[in-house]
């Protein structure tokens, strides 16, 4: 008889924003599979939680992949989780959740935190259609994709390391346009949230002045 795969998405920031639906699987299951032992341990911890945890990321998802979907046939009950958010938005779990499907292994993705809506709503561009592109690639066809993006009529959600932050605004102006709106929300969720909002170049200007701390999701208005 075979077990089954959650996916349980963890808070981005403020621990009070997981689900009691997750709190509830994380209690149940076999093991947990987490992107980093350390800070899903704390999270465990925090909420009275004894699961074993056993590492899963993107150093070593091929390797243990056919393993643990030989466990899930064989009856054990697995989470997923990332260290913030929902695991396979940016983040690792694409491979497992495709082999189990594949596998005819029930997957079943909760609800819960993600750090992208939340920018999305806070921006005040539109809502209804949006394209999100995760983390723009580091070099290859990373001019290429922002060309094709700078035609795109859909609001845009990227995500960024405070290092890369400059660099991309700095495109975001060459690309789009110096007058092309802009959202940037850090911290989503934890004491120091904040949300800036305003044209290519004086979110560049900004940023220039005030590096950046924490992860960020940066907010563009579509082309008009």
């Amino acid at each position: 008889m075979h077990g089954s795969l959650y996916i349980v998405p963890t808070p981005i920031g403020n621990l009070g924003d997981i689900t009691l639906r997750a709190l509830e699987v994380l209690k149940s299951v076999t093991l947990v599979l987490a992107e980093d032992t350390r800070t899903s341990g704390n999270l465990l911890k925090h909420y009275d939680i004894s699961t074993p945890l056993r590492s899963y990321h993107m150093h070593n998802e091929h390797r243990i992949l056919n393993q643990l979907v030989a466990r899930i046939k064989a009856g054990e009950t697995m989470a997923l989780v990332s260290d913030a958010g929902t695991p396979g938005i940016s983040d690792p779990g694409f491979l497992l959740i495709r082999e189990c499907i594949q596998e005819g292994i029930e997957v079943n993705c909760l609800p819960g935190a993600t750090a992208l809506i939340p920018a999305l709503v806070n921006s005040g561009f539109p809502t209804d259609r949006f394209v999100f592109e995760g983390f723009l690639p580091l070099k290859k066809g990373r001019q290429t994709r922002l060309q094709v993006l700078s035609e795109e009529s859909r609001t845009l959600i990227f995500y960024e390391s405070p290092h890369k932050l400059l660099r991309t605004l700095s495109q975001f102006v060459e690309f789009f346009g110096e007058d092309r709106l802009i959202s940037v929300s850090r911290e989503l969720s934890k004491m120091y949230e904040e949300t800036l909002r305003g044209t290519a170049t004086e979110i560049l200007a900004h940023f220039e002045s005030n590096p950046p701390k924490g992860e960020l999701v940066l907010v563009v208005e579509g082309r008009k």
